[in-house]
């Protein structure tokens, strides 16, 4: 019986180091957790790329967007229907109403951001550029689909 149950053991080992976790795995709170520090480090930044491209450190500024892009990719799974309410989430319930459109704006985000990337080296006004590209996004999830604080 012992031997049995060191073989189950053993097994399950095996069987767990061949499957990530995934955020299914996760729990409720880790996702909901998850979500708020994803958008919290994007924000943040955020405002080091608008400090650096003032600085006209475009180059530093890059990878930030970078990240800020992977970003909004990943937070695609960080909104299941079991998350809308709990571990203070601000997270309206129009992201689960509509939620075609506030996937289509993390997609959109992410995309200006690889734009971003590209469009300050040539850009005549690296504030307006932002402004389109990052900023605005922002704004739209914000109105839509955050509690205000």
């Amino acid at each position: 019986m012992i031997r049995r149950i060191k073989i189950i053991k053993i097994f399950v080992i095996i069987f767990s180091l061949n499957f990530p976790f995934s955020a299914n795995a996760q729990t409720l709170e880790e996702i909901i957790k998850g979500r708020k520090a994803m958008f919290s480090e994007n924000y943040q930044n955020a405002k080091k790329i608008s400090i650096l491209l003032k600085s006209k450190k475009i180059e530093e500024a890059k990878p930030l967007m970078k990240k800020i892009s992977e970003n909004y990719k990943r937070l695609l799974d960080y909104f299941p229907e079991n998350t809308k309410e709990g571990f203070k989430t601000e997270a309206l319930p129009s992201i689960w109403e509509s939620k075609d459109e506030f996937n289509a704006l993390m997609q959109k985000a992410s995309d200006d951001m690889i734009k971003l990337v590209k469009a300050i080296e040539t850009a005549d006004n690296l504030k307006t550029i932002q402004k389109e590209l990052m900023w605005s996004n922002c704004t739209a999830c914000h109105s839509r689909f955050r509690a205000k604080h």
